[in-house]
């Protein structure tokens, strides 16, 4: 099972180059059997353009979550914190093995799906 993940082209690009390790979420997926994330970087690109594996999820309070994940955020401590204005929790995806696909994908035509506001399921 995989979902497809609607990320900020400036944060898919830091995920490619290994800068950002953790993808930060408000809400996150029921389905725990979620172990790859298809990466739909949003307008202007609209496009999926590659995956990663999950690694840990981590679920905490937001002064914990920032400094277990700072150094690998890809991200400044005010974003992080403006991202998570009224929530006491917060998640972290860890990223792993990224891919990068040599060709952007459009979303419906290869998937068959709109693109997500935060994230859709896609079984293959």
């Amino acid at each position: 099972m995989k979902v497809i993940l609607s990320i900020k082209p400036e944060f898919v690009e830091k995920i490619f180059s290994g800068n950002k390790r953790f993808e930060f979420r408000r809400n996150i997926f029921k389905n725990r059997g979620v172990k790859t994330v298809l990466v739909y970087a949003s307008a202007p690109v609209s496009k999926v353009v590659g995956e990663f594996e999950i690694g840990q999820i981590k679920q905490m309070d937001l002064v914990s979550l920032w400094k277990e994940t700072k150094d690998m955020a890809g991200i400044t401590e005010e974003y992080f914190y403006e991202y998570f204005n009224g929530k006491d929790l917060g998640f972290a995806l860890e990223i792993k093995n990224v891919k990068k696909f040599k060709n952007a994908k459009c979303i419906n035509e290869t998937y068959g799906k709109n693109a997500p506001q935060s994230f859709v399921y896609y079984n293959e």
